[in-house]
């Protein structure tokens, strides 16, 4: 039996990791879950898998849930705020601990679970995004595992030999004979829209993914690509990669979750559903592999596999992330800033769909970056980065 603890467990990931979790209750014990403010999924939560530990990074809805199980006869510890959900990542008792808050709040949650020793399995891109190198010395000092969670970065793992797999943040590519990566992504709602439609793009319409069922803010990062220009970034850290060894590809059906390419001329690529309980299965198994409760491919009801190069005109966001990768990390801890400021700004209808990359580019242009060593160094940079975007956003 393993202890698991869930971050960001009222979210679709979380909500997806607690499906896997239900359907294997003899290997995994559900030791701690944190959210945000969703009282009434958390009760449901404790309800059922009666965890020891639960924390809400809004504090009244710390007080609203506590009471709530004293109502019911339900018992487990309850925490508030960003200390509490820190406590309940790294209070060094699971095995397992699911990073899946979306955004920079999941960077010192799962800090703090790195220091415990224990295997991370990681859906927040953030992390790697804000940290990189910081995040992976840490998992070295503390004798942490990463797994990927993000279905694309599963995939890649995927299709890597064993000894690549075991040593992410630090595998040798070359040694493994890879060619090249190939980050798949479906071009979003708008792949196909005239670009002068793109001026006049609602919060709804960008949320509406054709694919995937995603939050709101993740939904608008892969109208935007900036959902991949992370990737990009995440899958530079996870597998010790340079910018140019890694390959963005458009795939609109979502079938391939990504390839990778050896220097034999062969390529493997993962195939699946688009459904995130196949690459959290994989985490929370590795090296065995879990029922998912995921459908097999019925090949012969796919109409076509397409690919395209992604178009930079239709895609600026994706343009800067990988401008930001090469630049380094305090560029890309800007880049992450910027676009969650300006994404919450067009969410309430603040700015237009078009301004979410004027806004990131100009955080970069005027942030005075240079190369980070510590977390307080990222967060600090971070902070500043936002309050560049507010006033840029202010200024539109």
């Amino acid at each position: 039996m393993r202890n698991v603890t869930l971050l960001g467990a009222t979210g679709s990931i979380g909500t997806s990791t607690l499906d896997v979790l239900r359907r294997h209750k003899d290997e995994f014990k559900l030791h701690a879950v944190a959210a945000s403010s969703s009282v009434d999924k958390m009760v449901a939560i404790v309800q059922e898998f009666k965890p020891e530990r639960v924390a809400m990074h809004n504090e009244k809805s710390a007080q609203e849930l506590n009471q709530k199980l004293k109502d019911l006869g339900l018992y487990a510890e309850v925490l508030a705020g960003a200390c509490g959900v820190e406590e309940v990542a790294g209070d060094g008792a699971a095995d397992v601990v699911v990073g899946a808050i979306v955004g920079a709040a999941g960077l010192k949650p799962v800090i703090a679970a790195v220091k415990t020793g224990c295997v991370i399995a990681l859906a927040n891109k953030e992390a790697l995004v804000m940290s990189g190198q910081i995040f992976f010395e840490a998992v070295k000092k503390y004798g942490a595992k990463v797994l990927p969670v993000d279905s694309e970065h599963s995939a890649i793992f995927q299709c890597l030999p064993y000894e690549a797999q075991i040593n992410l943040g630090y595998c040798d590519l070359k040694q493994a004979n890879v060619n090249k990566i190939l980050l798949t992504g479906s071009g979003g709602p708008f792949r196909d829209s005239p670009l002068e439609s793109l001026k006049t793009v609602t919060a709804a319409q960008a949320i509406a993914h054709p694919v995937w069922s995603m939050g709101p803010k993740i939904s608008v990062d892969s109208a935007t690509m900036m959902n991949k220009g992370l990737e990009f970034i995440e899958a530079r850290y996870l597998f010790n990669a340079t910018d140019d060894d890694i390959k963005v590809v458009i795939h609109p059906q979502s079938v391939i979750h990504s390839m990778v390419s050896f220097t034999d001329g062969a390529i493997l690529a993962q195939l699946g559903q688009p459904d995130m309980r196949t690459p959290i299965a994989v985490a929370l198994g590795f090296p065995q592999r879990l029922t998912s409760g995921v459908d097999m491919l019925d090949f012969e009801k796919l109409s076509e596999l397409t690919f395209r190069s992604p178009d930079f005109v239709r895609y600026p966001c994706l343009k800067l992330a990988m401008q930001a990768s090469k630049s380094g990390q305090g560029a890309t801890t800007c880049l992450n800033a910027a676009n969650e400021v300006a994404v919450d700004a067009f969410l309430h209808n603040q700015i237009a769909y078009l301004d979410i990359a004027k806004v990131v580019d100009g955080v970069l242009q005027k942030a005075n970056v240079g190369s980070l060593s510590s977390i307080d160094e990222v967060l600090e940079t971070d902070r500043k980065a936002r309050e560049i975007a507010k006033s840029i956003v202010g200024a539109i």
